[in-house]
C-alpha cells in the first residue's frame, strides 16, 4: 500500500489507503477572510494562534498554512506563520502558496518533512516546484490542471495527474510523495461532479496507486445544507479512494462523515474511535438499579 509520510519536529503522520482518513485543517488561510488578512499583514497572529489550536483540538491530523495576502510580503509572512504554528502545535503542516518564492521560504524554516501545496501540470510550474520538493525532501500536492485549464473530462484530469507523477519520478521524487488533488467541481453547477470525482479517485487508487486530497467544501458551493452534503461526499469519496481532505475540522457533520468512513473502510479497528466519540455515558450500577426499580414500581401502580 502506498504511504505518504509527512512529519513535524515532533510527530509523524501517514496518509494511506490502510490509514485513518487524514484531515488537513484549512482555516489558516486569509483568502476570503478580510479581518484575518489584515491581521496577518500587520503582524498580528492572534487569530492564527486560535485557529491552529482549535483545529488540532477538533481532530485535524495536519494544518494547511496559507499567507496569500495581496500587496503583502507573502514569503516572509508565510515563514513567520509556519514558525509560530510549529511552536504552538506538533502536527505536520501543508505549506500552501501559488508563489514559488513563498514555498521556498516556507520550506527553509520548516522543521520536518512538509507537504507542499501545490504543483500543477503546467510545464513552467513543474520545472520550478519539483526541484524544490526534491531539495527539501518534501511531499507535494499535484493539482490536475495544466496550460489548457481544468477539463470537465475526469479522464483528462487523470492524464494530467499521471503526467505530474511521472515528472516527479524523473526528478527523483517517488510516487509515495505525490498526493493528487483531482479538482472537485461544485455539483450545483456541474450535476455529475460527484460521479466525476469518484471515477478519477478510483483510477488514482487502482491504476496510479497514489494518495489523494481535495478542497472538500468545493462540492457543495452555492447549495443549502452544505455541511450535510459535504459529510456524505467525504464518506463516499473515501470509499472511492480518497485518503485526505483539506477541510474545516470545526464542522461536526463533516467530521462525523470522515469518522463513519473510517469505520466502514475498516481502518477504525473494532470501531473504537467511533464508540469513544459517540457512546452514551453509562449510569453507575447503583443508580441504574434504582432507576429500574422505580420504573417497575410505576408500572405496577399503573
Amino acid at each position: 500500500m502506498t504511504q505518504t509520510v509527512v512529519t513535524s519536529h515532533k510527530k509523524k503522520v501517514v496518509i494511506g489507503f490502510d490509514q485513518p482518513f487524514c484531515i488537513i485543517g484549512e482555516r489558516i488561510n486569509p483568502t476570503g477572510r478580510k479581518k484575518l488578512a489584515a491581521e496577518m499583514a500587520s503582524g498580528d497572529f492572534s487569530t492564527v494562534e486560535r485557529d491552529a489550536l482549535a483545529q488540532v483540538q477538533a481532530g485535524a491530523s495536519m494544518l494547511d498554512v496559507n499567507a496569500g495576502i495581496p500587496l503583502a510580503d507573502e514569503p516572509e509572512i508565510l515563514a513567520q506563520t509556519i514558525k509560530l504554528v510549529q511552536e504552538l502545535t506538533d502536527v505536520p503542516l501543508s505549506i500552501d502558496s501559488s508563489i514559488v518564492k513563498a514555498l521556498e521560504r516556507g520550506l527553509e524554516v520548516y522543521q520536518g518533512k512538509a507537504l507542499v501545496n501545490s504543483v500543477t501540470g503546467e510545464e513552467e510550474r513543474l520545472e520550478e516546484v519539483l526541484p524544490l520538493i526534491k531539495k527539501h525532501n518534501a511531499a507535494v500536492v499535484a493539482i490536475s490542471n495544466d496550460e489548457t485549464g481544468i477539463s470537465e473530462d475526469p479522464d483528462v484530469r487523470f492524464a494530467v495527474a499521471k503526467k505530474i507523477v511521472e515528472r516527479a519520478q524523473d526528478h527523483g521524487i517517488p510516487k509515495e510523495d505525490v498526493v493528487v488533488d483531482p479538482l472537485v467541481m461544485p455539483i450545483g453547477a456541474l450535476g455529475n461532479a460527484g460521479k466525476q470525482a469518484f471515477h478519477i479517485l478510483n483510477r488514482l487508487r487502482n491504476e496510479l496507486g497514489v494518495n489523494s486530497t481535495c478542497g472538500a467544501s468545493n462540492v457543495s458551493f452555492g447549495l443549502p445544507n452544505r455541511h450535510g452534503l459535504n459529510s456524505i461526499f467525504l464518506a463516499m469519496a473515501a470509499g472511492a479512494g480518497m485518503t485526505s481532505a483539506i477541510m474545516n475540522p470545526l464542522h461536526e457533520p463533516e467530521m462525523t462523515g470522515v469518522m463513519a468512513a473510517d469505520v466502514l473502510m475498516g481502518v477504525d479497528k473494532d470501531c473504537l474511535r467511533w464508540i469513544k466519540k459517540f457512546r452514551e455515558p453509562t449510569q453507575a450500577a447503583g443508580e441504574g438499579g434504582e432507576g429500574r426499580r422505580e420504573r417497575r414500581r410505576r408500572r405496577a401502580g399503573a
